[in-house]
């Protein structure tokens, strides 16, 4: 699985098109495989070059996938160029379709309590076929309690939006108390409720998503200052390779 992967500051990507992802996943589901996605954008690949332990379980996943543009632009920079951006939120959407088309069971971890509330009233209305079988806000004080619960609903799918690197923590550490895919989503569920909008398509396609987030949400500036920084970092290491 893992010998197609490109390395991008230390962070080692899938090179995959979103079609042969989804194909993957579909086996995944039908053969109920225990897996591991991570989303890794620049700041989370800034993240893990801090952090040892942290890049060692990004780099065990069973799939990482190129969410963030500076990802693509990054691997061309280097000269390993990745087939296409595969973000967690069209992953997110995706599974959903492919739970409800094969009746899988899902749970839910994470978000506010009315943004998780919001995306399970939607998973009834929009994918009446999925077996929700549990779920709960990002505000719990006994992790023993989730995972026991997790385990018990024997779940197919786990989302997990605890933000990033905690949700990965958590992933890695309880992942073996349910065979099902596990993903980290962040803050997917804001969007899925429809609690926050995603980008207009145009912005999308423009690679601009980055730029509408800002402006709606200002205090996202600290966060963004990773992208020069990484790029940064992926020039010099150009300059290295060569």
């Amino acid at each position: 699985m893992h010998k197609n992967r490109i390395d991008i500051l230390g962070t080692e990507f899938d090179n995959f098109t979103e079609k042969q992802f989804h194909q993957s996943l579909d086996d995944d589901l039908d053969l109920k495989a225990n897996k591991f996605i991570v989303t890794p954008n620049p700041e989370i690949v800034l993240s893990a070059r801090k952090d040892a332990n942290f890049s060692q379980i990004i780099n065990n996943a069973d799939y990482v996938i190129p969410d963030g543009i500076g990802i693509i632009k990054g691997a061309q920079s280097l000269g390993t160029p990745i087939h296409e951006r595969i973000t967690g939120f069209d992953t997110l959407q995706y599974l959903m379709r492919a739970a409800n088309r094969k009746q899988s069971k899902v749970y839910l971890l994470g978000s506010k309590p009315e943004v998780i509330q919001a995306s399970a009233d939607k998973i009834k209305k929009d994918f009446p076929q999925i077996d929700l079988v549990g779920f709960h806000d990002g505000y719990f004080k006994d992790e023993a309690e989730i995972v026991n619960e997790i385990a018990e609903k024997k779940p197919n799918i786990v989302f997990v939006a605890l933000g990033s690197p905690k949700q990965e923590l958590f992933i890695n550490k309880y992942r073996n108390n349910a065979d099902a895919i596990w993903i980290g989503v962040g803050g997917s569920f804001d969007v899925f409720s429809g609690t926050k909008k995603r980008a207009p398509k145009i912005m999308q396609t423009l690679n601009l998503e980055w730029l509408y987030r800002l402006a709606k949400e200002p205090t996202r500036f600290g966060r963004m200052l990773a992208i020069p920084k990484y790029m940064n970092m992926i020039n010099k290491e150009k300059k290295q390779r060569k």
